[in-house]
Order: structure tokens, then C-alpha cells, then sequence
């Protein structure tokens, strides 16, 4: 079976991820759709959009994001439009908060490990291609943030993203959120991810950004500085090979501090989450790094 083609660069700039984009030889046909990571309101980390601006015109794109779980400036879609404009993302792009309406869309996972179904925006439906700008760096409870989570948590509503953090259960509370089985919580986000690309088919594309790589989100208000230095832009058509690829140039660097990134992954088994969307099918860990 071929390996899947993991693209890297070192060049940082907003020209470097319209390259990368351009080494996919993938054209996003119709309507695209660009998932990125708005970034919750007193966040230092998040991907700004005057970084993202070269890359989302090129395809043309709407900013897609979705509604939080949890208290916030992120929790409504009048909170979140709010922060939309005060990040700026409003200001150069057309945003859609995929779920300002309900109902939801149901995407279907009958081969799902844990969760047999997907609540994501009903507005999913207006786009036919997604390119998905992710932020690589670490989560304080899925251990890291790249494409899988991105796929799963942040294209799920606010309904979903409770969904997924509880493994399933309809009326999980907020703080079931936050007791269910860790393995279950991940093998979850592979099950809501797959969904995701089995929606899309052919037409997705992945681009993960490893910079200011703090241990936490970029959905903290308050995060941790980064612990270390700048990597580069990786880009694929296979999201559980970016993310492997991700991992494994964190693994490989000599940067002391990626002791204190993997420590945030291991403790909270994060790449199961990778394990688990390969034996989804949607993606493999086997894949050629080519630097450009």
C-alpha cells in the first residue's frame, strides 16, 4: 500500500502555507469551506488572520466555526460573532458559525467505535470542499490539537461537542464533560472525525501549522506559554498522517522543551486518538515526509 504524502516546510509565512497548499496539487471544487480556530477571547496563542489571509483567498473561502460547550466568548452565536469581529477573522473574511441555527445536521457513523452518530451545524451543507487550517499544539484533555480534532470538535455543534466529550450520552451535563472514560472521550473525536470525512469525500484537504506550540488549546483564555520553538507547515490529504507526522517531528526534535509537550500528549493518551481513526479507514500512520 503507498504511503500517504506528508508535505513540510520550515517557512513560516502566510506565503509558506499557500505553498504547501500548492504541493497537494488538490483543487477544492464549488463552495470551500475553511475550518480554523477563532481562538477564545484573552487567548495569546491562536493563529491571527492576517497569517491565514494569503491562503483562504486563494481558495476563495468562508471561516467556518462552530459553538462551544462551555462557558466562554464562544458558547453563543452572539458571543461568538462578537469575538469573530474582535479577532479580526470578520474583518477580511465572510464567517459562518456553521450551528447559529438549529437544528443540527446528523451525519451517520455506523462503524463508529463509541458514537454512532455526529451533530455538526446544519450550514455544512452549504459547502462542497473544507480545507481544515489547524493549529498544532497541545489540549489540556484531548493531549493535542491538530486535523483529527479539528474534523471532530470543531466541526460539531455546541450540542455535538458535548456529544463527543461524553462518549455519547444525550444528556450529559457540563461536568460530565469532564469525567467521561479518556479512551472513550478520544475514540470518540476518531468517530465524529470520520464522519466528517466520509461527508466531504474526496474534497478535503489538510494544512497543520506547528507554531507557538503551547501544551494548551487556543480554546484557553488563559494558556500557557509556548514551551517550544517554531517547526514549520505540513500539508495532506490524509488527516491521521499529518497528525502522526506532527507527533513525530515533536518526538524528533532536540528542543528541550518537547519533554514538557509530550508529557501533555502521553498523560493523556492523545495519539489513541490517531490509532483509532486509522482503524477507522479514514487515514494511515504510514507516510513519506517530503520537505520543500
Amino acid at each position: 500500500m503507498e504511503k500517504a504524502k506528508v508535505y513540510f516546510t520550515k517557512e513560516l509565512t502566510p506565503s509558506g502555507v499557500v505553498k504547501m497548499f500548492k504541493a497537494l496539487e488538490k483543487e477544492l471544487p464549488g463552495k470551500v469551506a475553511v475550518k480554523v480556530h477563532s481562538g477564545e477571547a484573552g487567548n495569546q496563542n491562536y493563529l491571527r488572520p492576517e497569517f491565514l489571509k494569503e491562503m483562504i483567498e486563494y481558495v476563495n473561502g468562508t471561516v467556518v466555526e462552530c459553538n462551544t460547550a462551555y462557558d466562554g466568548a464562544r458558547n453563543t452565536t452572539e458571543r461568538h460573532k462578537k469575538l469573530m469581529e474582535d479577532h479580526e477573522w470578520s474583518k477580511y473574511f465572510d464567517v459562518d458559525i456553521m450551528d447559529a441555527e438549529g437544528p443540527d445536521k446528523v451525519l451517520d457513523i455506523p462503524n463508529g467505535k463509541v458514537i454512532k452518530k455526529n451533530y455538526v451545524g446544519k450550514n455544512i451543507d452549504n459547502y462542497d470542499s473544507m480545507l481544515v487550517l489547524s493549529h498544532f499544539k497541545g489540549h489540556p484533555m484531548g493531549g493535542y490539537g491538530g486535523a483529527l480534532k479539528q474534523l471532530s470538535i470543531g466541526v460539531s455543534s455546541g450540542k455535538g461537542k458535548r456529544f463527543i466529550h461524553c462518549a455519547g450520552a444525550e444528556n450529559g451535563s457540563y461536568e460530565d464533560m469532564f469525567r467521561t472514560d479518556q479512551i472513550k472521550f478520544l475514540e470518540s473525536m476518531a468517530d465524529a472525525a470520520s464522519s466528517v470525512v466520509k461527508y466531504f469525500g474526496d474534497n478535503i484537504a489538510y494544512i497543520n501549522i506547528m507554531c507557538n506550540m503551547s501544551v494548551d488549546c487556543d480554546c484557553c483564555n488563559v494558556a500557557e506559554d509556548p514551551c517550544m520553538k517554531d517547526i514549520g507547515i505540513l500539508a495532506s490529504l490524509d488527516p491521521v498522517a499529518i497528525d502522526k507526522a506532527c507527533i513525530d517531528l515533536v518526538k524528533k526534535s532536540d528542543d528541550p522543551g518537547k519533554e514538557h509537550f509530550m508529557e501533555r500528549v502521553t498523560s493523556r493518551h492523545g495519539e489513541h486518538t490517531i490509532d483509532a481513526a486509522a482503524e477507522l479507514g479514514i487515514g494511515s500512520k504510514e507516510y513519506e515526509l517530503i520537505e520543500i
